[in-house]
């Protein structure tokens, strides 16, 4: 096993652990985990704090969720393929936001501050934020449903890319927005019904 495979064994034993402890998990309880000494921890890493960092880059990357995106059968009806997005891209989001939620109220934060730099409010460092990363990791995503959406291009009024990209925007709205005790967000089935069919009763009937 070489040094990168090594890592990835170790963050993938490291993830869940750290979604439930933080930044308080312990090199030992990872190496535990993993089937490790921890002397091998270190091999691989410098400390547990690049552990920490290399956990919360993989829950960033997009391979898993587009998996997920890529095993989804193009002879379900549009409104199934979609409702399976939906979810995969939930379980996506909700993974991040567990991991990075947990390591923040712990404390950690990525990468050393520079100086008379205060740490950025969700603990990652500016470089890890950039916008271009952002940018490709969501055209990357918003491809993948593309491709899902392609069989249905000729009964749509939209390309496969802009209504994956409406959908996406709907979705992330949906999962991030703050909502009133009182209010029912929309659920998947009636987002992917407002995407594809609109709001009227009849289409065509409003002013």
């Amino acid at each position: 096993m070489n040094v990168e495979q090594r890592r990835a064994m170790i963050v993938a034993a490291a993830l869940p652990l750290v979604a439930e402890y933080g930044a308080a998990v312990t090199t030992g309880r990872i190496a535990r985990a993993a089937g490790i000494g921890e002397a091998t921890i270190f091999r691989a890493f410098k400390d547990k704090s690049e552990v920490l960092d290399a956990c919360v880059t993989e829950a960033l990357g997009t391979d898993r969720v587009l998996r997920a995106l890529g095993s989804i059968s193009l002879d379900e009806p549009l409104a199934v393929r979609l409702a399976e997005a939906a979810e995969a891209v939930r379980a996506h989001l909700e993974r991040l936001g567990t991991l990075v939620g947990a390591l923040h109220a712990s404390g950690h934060r990525s990468g050393p501050a520079r100086p008379g730099e205060r740490p950025p409010p969700d603990g990652r460092t500016p470089d890890s934020r950039t916008p271009d990363s952002r940018t490709q990791s969501l055209a990357t995503l918003r491809d993948s449903v593309a491709e899902l959406i392609e069989p249905d291009r000729d009964a749509l009024r939209l390309s496969p890319e802009k209504v994956a990209a409406a959908f996406l925007g709907l979705l992330f709205a949906r999962l991030r927005a703050p909502i009133a005790e009182d209010d029912v967000p929309l659920s998947p089935e009636e987002l992917i019904a407002v995407l594809l069919h609109g709001t009227l009763t009849h289409p065509g009937s409003a002013r």
